[in-house]
């Protein structure tokens, strides 16, 4: 009995093996035809939707702003030179690098001993000169005394001459009378010559006189300017630099003293292609007077002054481009010669052009538009100006138009954005939202976590989303995907 029992028991159990079996294979065959029926789930596509900022386009009047780098310069600058050698004396304590001055003021003297003599000396060969101009003048009186006295003696020998002549017509006179009285009007005539040469030595000693005089004149003269060549003056009220001497140094003719830089008188020279250079010219072809700024950076305290182009250099130079301009500086406070700064010239006003960032248009001239239903088109503008950070264009038919502001490779024709607006709050598309079953959070869970290659930020982040209540469907749709279905 026993052994029929227990062969019983394990008939029993074999059966009931053989049936889980059959129908665990059941069901396995069940499922695989049940998956293989299935159709295959195509996650929906949904068209991406950018947010861009946009700005009008508006068109109206606007003066360019044309940049350059300059080095300001004074427009008087004098060097202080040596006139003559000598030592230094008297020197004036504003005598000093960065020493004010005024106009005609002394600054140093050199010894005038040297001078000085020089000019007493050509003071006493003037009245030498002046004393033999009189003497000269008095001889020609005396000179034309005898020359007179002389003359009447002719006339006296003429008479006596005659006399006997009349006396020998009447008998009465004799040859040899005649012949005394000819030989005395010849000796008087021979003396009238003479004094005629005193006349003319007496003439030429004036002449010499006067041309002696003149010359001790002009000796005097130059003595005088020798004496004042000693004393050094201010030609012009400034600000003396390089300043390379003290008191009681020996200095040589035409030698450096110091500098004077009228800082009043200060421009600023820069220069401009030449493309910029004909957009400062009028109708005429003359550089237009117009309008710089000048700005000097000292780290946040900007200097400034305004002022107007005044000229334009002669020649381009060797080995450059473009054009060297100046321009005058109206009251230019703080700034001194030799300071690199930023020029802003005004240049003519240019009608009907709209400002634009410049990341709105590319390379070819083109600007995305905001179209129907805020799809993009793209536009064709000119680019007349870059002022910075903004382009001023100019086109036909978009007046009011909006572009896009910042254009990226995301971005063409055809694809919907949505435009953000100055002043205006950004209104994002609210991302689709689904609630899932518990099966299928459950499967999305375990594939999750599951994954050894998603960074555990990320995991984190999507097992977060997958506990809330609604989960967006982009992710559940993203999550599928890598499943297979």
């Amino acid at each position: 009995m026993r052994f029929l029992r227990k062969s019983l028991t394990g008939l029993f159990l074999m059966a009931m093996t053989l049936g889980l079996l059959f129908y665990a294979g059941t069901m396995v065959r069940d499922a695989v035809q049940a998956r293989l029926s299935e159709e295959p789930r195509v996650p929906q596509a949904r068209e991406r939707v950018f947010a861009v900022n946009v700005v009008p386009i508006t068109f109206e009047t606007v003066t360019p702003v044309l940049s350059a780098f300059g080095e300001v310069q004074s427009s008087r600058t004098l060097e202080l030179r040596a006139a003559s050698g000598g030592t230094l004396i008297d020197l004036d304590p504003a005598f000093v690098e960065g020493g004010q001055v005024t106009e005609g003021q002394l600054l140093a003297r050199i010894d005038p001993a040297d001078a000085q003599a020089s000019l007493e000396r050509a003071e006493s060969d003037l009245l030498d000169a002046e004393a033999e101009q009189r003497e000269a003048d008095r001889a020609i009186v005396l000179a034309g005394d005898e020359l007179e006295a002389a003359r009447d003696q002719v006339a006296l020998r003429e008479q006596a001459l005659k006399r006997q002549n009349d006396l020998v017509a009447r008998n009465v006179g004799t040859a040899a009378a005649v012949e005394t009285a000819e030989l005395a009007l010849s000796t008087a005539k021979q003396a009238v010559l003479s004094r005629r040469q005193a006349v003319a030595a007496a003439q030429s000693r004036i002449d010499q006189a006067a041309t002696r005089l003149k010359r001790a004149e002009i000796a005097l003269d130059e003595a005088r300017r020798h004496l004042s060549n000693t004393e050094i003056r201010a030609e012009f009220a400034g600000t003396l630099s390089d300043v390379t001497v003290v008191g009681g140094r020996l200095v040589s003719s035409n030698e450096k003293l110091a500098q004077i830089v009228d800082a009043s008188a200060l421009e600023v020279v820069f220069r401009v292609s030449t493309q910029e250079y004909a957009r400062l010219l009028d109708d005429n072809g003359q550089l237009r007077r117009a309008d710089v700024t000048v700005t000097l950076d000292v780290f946040g305290t900007n200097l400034q002054a305004t002022g107007t182009i005044s000229r334009e250099s002669a020649a381009v130079g060797d080995g450059q481009t473009g054009r060297r301009l100046y321009a005058t500086l109206n009251a230019p406070r703080g700034f001194k010669p030799g300071d690199f700064v930023t020029v802003s010239i005004q240049e003519a006003p240019l009608p009907f052009v709209a400002r634009l960032p410049a990341t709105a248009v590319n390379a070819a001239g083109e600007v995305l538009l905001i179209g129907e239903e805020d799809r993009l088109t793209v536009a064709q503008v000119t680019v007349l100006r870059r002022q910075g950070d903004d382009v001023l264009i100019r086109a036909r038919d978009l007046e009011g138009k909006e572009v896009v502001a910042e254009r990226t490779p995301l971005l063409g024709a055809g694809i919907r954005v949505n435009p953000l607006r100055s002043g205006t709050s950004a209104t994002l598309v609210e991302p689709e939202m689904l609630e899932l079953t518990e099966e299928r959070r459950a499967k999305l869970r375990a594939f999750v976590e599951a994954n050894t290659r998603m960074p555990a930020e990320a995991k984190t982040r999507l097992l977060a989303q997958l506990s809330q209540d609604k989960v967006p469907a982009s992710t559940v749709a993203r999550i599928e995907a890598r499943m297979g279905g």
